[in-house]
């Protein structure tokens, strides 16, 4: 009897904070597919347990999400502003990234978590651009992303662009990250994301 609850225990599909499933979602772009990691679980948060080379891929996607929200990376002059004055605030991120999904999920009508892998898609370059020094002169040169950097910068962006529209402002960081989430998953360029996946490809195309 407990080998066979044993297994049933091991069969089922767990949901995200049992309530979002995410055995069905969708990723249409298949060079991100093995990068975008979606394994159900009650609670996300691995605590840097995982230590392996390219570890990140191993953390659920909607937790990297959280864990950005703390650390979101400078944005030229900003960066004394928004950088780690919450950093290792766990249950303040994941509250702001369950609030974002409920708002999303209402607005939408659709699984959050869907919306927001298609914001990953949408709001991630494939092309960037790299200095190269040549006798002793610099020269732009169009280099292809790594998936696994194009996943990194499209969460950066849609938290640095969230942080940008609630930042001194009467909106809720929730609210704006729901905003620029799903704004993102339209393809609509009034999404930082968006508007910053296609300004690096535009200076890709120019440096080639």
């Amino acid at each position: 009897m407990e080998k066979g609850v044993e297994k049933e225990m091991e069969n089922k599909e767990f949901k995200i904070f049992d309530l979002y499933d995410t055995s069905n979602i969708q990723i249409k772009d298949q060079a991100l597919k093995p990068y975008i990691n979606l394994s159900g679980k009650l609670l996300l948060k691995s605590c840097g347990r995982i230590k392996e080379k390219h570890a990140k891929v191993k953390v659920n996607a909607v937790e990297r999400l959280a864990h950005r929200l703390g650390v979101p990376g400078h944005v030229g002059k900003k960066h004394k502003i928004i950088t780690s004055w919450s950093s290792g605030h766990y249950n303040k991120h994941m509250s702001i990234v369950l609030k974002a999904l409920k708002i999303i999920e209402e607005k939408t009508k659709k699984n959050p978590v869907q919306v927001f892998v298609t914001a990953i898609e949408n709001g991630s370059p494939r092309d960037e651009i790299t200095v190269i020094e040549h006798a002793g002169a610099r020269y732009p040169q169009a280099v292809d992303c790594s998936p696994i950097r194009r996943v990194d910068l499209a969460i950066r962006w849609m938290v640095q662009g969230s942080y940008g529209k609630s930042f001194g402002k009467k909106k809720k960081m929730a609210q704006t990250l729901a905003e620029e989430i799903i704004k993102a998953s339209e393809g609509s360029n009034e999404s930082y994301a968006k508007s910053k996946a296609n300004e690096s490809e535009k200076q890709a195309d120019g440096a080639r």
